[in-house]
């Protein structure tokens, strides 16, 4: 029974270790694993494309999740059943504070839940929040490549296109009101998957974190000036390549202990 696959990623128990990054497309988790020792590819279903190899000698893995929670919430759930219990989601986002500008690091301390799937695991009232030790770590990586980079709390949407074109929505007021509210808050950040990463995590007793790449500057993004996110993406890949590597290390140093 433990070698049947999981219905939507495609691997059975075993396949993957306790270390597994997040990436939302294929082609992102493709570039992910080329920093692995020993890459492989071992199944790609749908959106979800997985690679396993080794840091330091310690198996990782990666598995694409597609955009959105309700997919990244079905990783998750699969991964964890074949053994995963850190997950490190490696993306891109949208500045909403003049904090960010294009091509920086984006470390979530927090998100606020303006979607729906993470009300299917936690209540409400419940926050999403990250796990404390990973974001010490990504933000020491950070650091230590010289990357410009913000701490702050995300927003997560369920709506590429209400962000977007919020004007064209009947419901347009409501979703300018609560935007509104988001920035004067100190919200820093958009994406469309932390929320639903940090209330999945919490539900199953497990290790996530978020870390993304801003591809816009605050309101000060023309189309034609933006910088094409295939240059901005090994920045944010690098950061959570480094930031992981130091997990695993803290974390067999303290099974030493």
């Amino acid at each position: 029974m433990d070698k049947l696959k999981m219905m939507h990623i495609g691997i059975s128990k075993g396949d993957v270790g306790r270390y597994v990054f997040l990436p939302g497309s294929p082609e992102r988790a493709e570039k992910i694993a080329a920093h692995f020792d020993n890459p492989r590819e071992i199944a790609y279903n749908r959106e979800f494309r997985t690679f396993v190899g080794e840091l330091d000698g310690t198996r990782v893995a990666v598995t694409s999740t597609g955009i959105g929670g309700p997919s990244a919430a079905i990783a998750m759930e699969e991964l964890y059943q074949c053994g995963a219990d850190t997950m490190l989601r490696i993306g891109s986002g949208a500045s909403t504070s003049e904090k960010v500008k294009t091509g920086d690091i984006v470390i979530p301390n927090g998100a606020i839940r303006m979607e729906g799937v993470s009300n299917h695991y936690l209540p409400v009232e419940f926050p999403a929040v990250p796990d404390f030790s990973m974001i010490k770590e990504l933000e020491a990586a950070s650091r230590r490549l010289n990357m410009p980079y913000n701490v702050g709390v995300t927003i997560t949407k369920a709506s590429f296109y209400s962000q977007t074109q919020p004007e064209k929505k009947p419901v347009k007021d409501e979703i300018l009101h609560k935007w509104s509210a988001y920035e004067a808050g100190g919200a820093t950040s958009t994406s469309m998957e932390c929320s639903t990463l940090f209330l999945v995590a919490a539900s199953l007793g497990i290790r996530a974190a978020s870390v993304l790449v801003s591809a816009t500057d605050y309101k000060n993004s023309p189309e034609k000036d933006r910088v094409p996110l295939t240059e901005l993406e090994n920045r944010v890949i690098l950061v959570g390549i480094e930031a992981m590597r130091a997990i695993i290390k803290n974390d067999l140093v303290g099974r030493l202990v």
